[in-house]
């Protein structure tokens, strides 16, 4: 499905003299069907990782295979067009467009209203209340969530990603939100990543990534990485080991 081949990533100083590297040979397999979760400290390359998937940074050395295509060097529109899809920590509001509009866009091609609203009903949203509804200030940054999760559904994505998806939103809202991901998991709907440090979203996982100091400490199933994430001696020595204290 998606394959990351010794992928680093440097940036250079303001005066571009000496270079610092975020990622460092970073090597990973997202499986069809998974659901994995990539965490860890913060600072630790989670999100500059994320960008490099979704093709807005390109990394310093390496190659990213999607369904054994080479898409190194593509950027995030066609990533898109291949089957990635991508949802960001602050939803775009689109003055002027219903949540309609987004779920036609999103579907690549024209589907009636029934089909647009099991899509919203999917992620529980009632879609009589909302597929008229515009994308504006009156939507909370949950409702917000969910209709992008709608969004990547109607688009048929074979990948989704999506970074911090718990950021701005209130505890209802999130506890919604996990429901859509158990549901999303449970359908296999194919490949999820989320890029979180909540522990609801690490407790519904197929796999766990933890990464810190732009490398990957571990990597291995639910059972396997998240009580050794939950023991503060372990979690202690994980990031020790990478000069995170």
């Amino acid at each position: 499905m998606l394959e990351l081949k010794h992928i680093s990533f440097s940036v250079t100083d303001e005066a571009g003299n000496q270079e610092k590297e975020i990622l460092k040979d970073i090597n990973l397999t997202i499986n069809k069907d998974s659901f994995v979760v990539i965490t860890g400290p913060n600072g630790g390359g989670k999100s500059t990782l994320a960008k490099i998937i979704m093709g807005i940074e390109k990394p310093s050395q390496g190659a990213i295979l999607f369904q054994g295509q080479d898409i190194t060097h593509l950027d995030i529109h066609e990533r898109a067009n291949l089957g990635m899809g991508f949802a960001f920590q602050q939803p775009v509001r689109f003055k002027g467009l219903t949540v309609k509009d987004l779920l036609h866009l999103a579907s690549h091609k024209q589907k009636n209203d029934q089909e647009l609203a099991q899509y919203l009903n999917e992620v529980g949203l009632n879609a009589s209340n909302y597929i008229n509804r515009e994308i504006n200030a009156s939507l909370s940054g949950g409702e917000l969530k969910r209709i992008e999760i709608a969004m990547l559904m109607a688009g048929g994505a074979e990948l989704s990603l999506f970074d911090e998806p718990e950021a701005g939103i209130d505890l209802w809202s999130f506890h919604n939100l996990i429901k859509v991901f158990e549901k999303i998991r449970d359908m296999k709907r194919g490949s999820v990543v989320i890029i979180s440090h909540q522990e609801r979203i690490l407790n519904i996982a197929d796999e766990i990534v933890v990464i810190s100091n732009g490398e990957i400490l571990t990597k291995g199933t639910r059972d396997e990485i998240l009580p050794r994430l939950l023991s503060e001696s372990d979690t202690y020595q994980f990031y020790k080991a990478r000069g995170q204290q």
